[in-house]
């Protein structure tokens, strides 16, 4: 399980707007270029965007799933870029002074990937994650969506 934190200079509500606009999700996470369909009412419980995955013309297309929400402070989502990858990611929004204390917890259970992501593949989605945090703040603290 791969745990990342940062302080965000906006309130939890400023950075819950991101996270409930399934367009911006291709500009924060790393390695999503595009949400392509929504199903659902996000970020309500079992809504669903399709999502392109990839760098550049290389894509694999798949699904993202909100399993839990609880605005605007926490946000669980079940990702999968399939045949590779299917994990859950929680969002923890927690006030702190003016700003917001972020958690990402990201633990990946299946797929390829999923066999060996406790030997290889936490660190990489410790880094990964260091850059999508940075991402999202910039986007709350700008009052961005997409």
């Amino acid at each position: 399980m791969a745990t990342n934190h940062t302080y965000i200079a906006a309130p939890p509500e400023r950075v819950w707007q991101v996270l409930a606009d399934p367009l911006s999700y291709g500009h924060w996470v790393v390695g999503s270029s595009r949400t392509r369909q929504l199903k659902g009412r996000w970020p309500n419980k079992g809504a669903i965007f399709s999502h392109t995955q990839g760098i550049g013309p290389i894509g694999l297309a798949d699904t993202t799933e909100v399993i839990d929400s609880r605005r605007p402070n926490r946000l669980v989502l079940e990702l999968r870029v399939r045949p590779f990858i299917v994990g859950r990611v929680e969002l923890r929004l927690e006030p702190h002074r003016a700003g917001t204390w972020v958690s990402m917890i990201e633990r990946v259970f299946g797929g390829l990937v999923g066999s060996i992501a406790g030997l290889l593949g936490e660190p990489l989605i410790l880094v990964r994650n260091v850059e999508s945090l940075r991402r999202l703040r910039r986007m709350a603290e700008k009052g961005e969506t997409r």
